[in-house]
């Protein structure tokens, strides 16, 4: 058994595809952002506030390592995971790696009312997703098994086909 590991933009579909297909395989879910949150107190905002970027990242990069090391969950990263190599190296080393991709378009409709996501403080959260969406596209796919597309399309059409790709996969 090995894990399986959801990266993408925020708005993509993380957790909710996290959360159902950690039921469907029976294995423990965890997201990373929310482990973050629980082992410090404090929400990623505040982190944010008070330790900038940097901080959350270097935060975000021992949880990672740890979670990655684990053998049989399913594990949902935040939208910045990929930024440092050494992320992508563990992510990449921790398991298969699923690339959850969607439209700046549905990522701003997914978002639009979350107050939880510090990067979109700004007074064009759909230019700065294009931005970020720019930069982190392809370090997803640098490290993705699997490409698959969330745009309208639910949740659990999309855990069938990832379970459908997962096992046309030849081992790594």
């Amino acid at each position: 058994m090995q894990n399986l590991i959801l990266v993408g933009p925020m708005g993509a579909g993380k957790t909710t595809i996290g959360r159902l297909l950690a039921k469907e395989l029976r294995l423990p879910f965890r997201d990373s952002d929310k482990e973050i949150e629980t082992r410090t107190g404090a929400n990623i905002p505040w982190i944010f506030d008070r330790e900038g970027e940097a901080g959350f990242r270097d935060r975000e990069a021992a949880m990672l390592a740890e979670l990655c090391a684990y053998d049989g969950l399913v594990l949902a990263t935040g939208g910045g995971a990929v930024m440092r190599d050494e992320n992508r190296k563990a992510l990449y080393a921790g398991g298969r790696v699923v690339y959850l991709h969607a439209s700046v378009e549905q990522q701003v409709g997914r978002t639009a009312r979350d107050r939880n996501r510090p990067l979109l403080r700004t007074a064009d959260p759909a230019a700065t997703l294009r931005a970020l969406l720019a930069v982190r596209d392809p370090l997803y796919r640098e490290i993705a098994d699997i490409v698959v597309e969330t745009d309208e399309r639910p949740p659990r059409m999309v855990v069938f086909d990832i379970l459908e790709r997962l096992r046309e996969l030849p081992p790594r």
